[in-house]
């Protein structure tokens, strides 16, 4: 509680417990946050005295995790409030880890981040807290759970996509503030990316390069392809950012892929010659030459389409293109080996 004078109760007076400010500490959020729990929702130390600072002796701060743990899946403060007070009279409940616990039936979300979501899943709002919360195990937890529950293309879209966009405008409109929260959130969707699409089995078909084009950075966009593709059992091979044209040429020219896609964030790093001569490479025996049908992916490339190369408008249709381009050639591999 903040005296008369302005002093926080960060600071550490007589007594047991922690302070507000190292519950805060602990769990990752705003002593702010704490203390309004406490004065709107009742959930706060059990010995408090008006007039005093707030000491959090061990129960109190298991209430606060709990409350963490509710509010990282979306639901709204008071309603997790009110299953964290329902939960009280059942002490075998409170036991158990406060991340593990169901919960509300039927909640629904209303309440904001912090961050301009608009019409969004319920799971965006939760995965927004724990971005902000910097929340390394709810963040994790909820985007595993999101791919779990949707699959690799929607979660994506509906789910990982409109949060890096939302912490992206809080970036623009702060200054210099929240770089750090971008950066960790992108950071955890990447992992949780790799973690839900393991590496296909090699199988016929041959495979897709997925690559930024030279001067681009933006891997996440092909992160999520990489995996949606994996999640169908396709050949993947995905190359960091900016890989150099002469590396690309030299992995085509290695690999013989059946589709090779290039993503591209602005029209200054699109490169309509590097998309033409890659897909104009060729490989195999004389009479059955073959070469890689060319994505161009990105925002990069609007306006400057390159004719023949296929341009699909988001994830999903470059999923469906990818994967029917080598369906295709499995296709074509079984009748030349029949004709053999």
């Amino acid at each position: 509680m903040d005296t008369p004078g302005g002093v926080s109760d960060d600071r550490v007076p007589q007594g047991g417990g922690l302070t507000t400010g190292e519950v805060a500490r602990r769990l990752g959020v705003a002593p702010t946050t704490i203390r309004t729990w406490d004065r709107r929702y009742g959930i706060g130390p059990a010995t408090h005295v008006d007039g005093t600072h707030r000491r959090w002796a061990a129960p109190d701060v298991r209430l606060l995790e709990r409350m963490c743990a509710l509010t990282a899946t979306g639901m709204p403060p008071a309603e997790a409030a009110l299953q964290v007070r329902t939960e009280l009279r059942s002490p075998d409940v409170m036991k158990r880890d406060p991340g593990e616990l169901p919960p509300l039936v039927g909640a629904r979300s209303r309440a904001g981040s912090g961050l301009r979501l608009g019409a969004v899943r319920q799971e965006c709002k939760g995965v927004a807290r724990a971005a902000l919360r910097l929340d390394a195990a709810a963040l994790d937890h909820l985007l595993e759970a999101a791919i779990a529950k949707y699959g690799i293309v929607s979660a994506w879209v509906e789910v990982m996509m409109p949060t890096l966009q939302a912490v992206g405008r809080k970036w623009d409109s702060s200054g210099e503030r929240y770089i750090e929260v971008e950066h960790f959130l992108s950071w955890h969707v990447s992992g949780a990316l790799r973690r839900g699409a393991p590496p296909a089995e090699v199988r016929p078909g041959g495979l897709t390069l997925i690559a930024c084009v030279p001067g681009d950075s933006h891997t996440l966009p092909l992160e999520a392809l990489a995996a949606a593709l994996s999640e169908r059992g396709l050949q993947v091979r995905m190359f960091g950012p900016a890989l150099p044209a002469q590396s690309l040429v030299a992995a085509v020219r290695r690999t013989g892929p059946a589709a090779v896609a290039l993503w591209a964030q602005s029209r200054t790093t699109a490169s309509p010659p590097l998309a033409r001569h890659v897909s104009e490479m060729e490989w195999g025996v004389r009479g059955a030459r073959r070469r890689p049908t060319v994505l161009t992916l990105g925002p990069g490339w609007m306006g400057q389409k390159v004719p023949g190369l296929l341009h699909p408008p988001g994830l999903a249709e470059a999923v469906a293109a990818t994967e029917a381009i080598v369906r295709r050639q499995a296709v074509t591999e079984r009748t030349d080996r029949g004709l053999r």
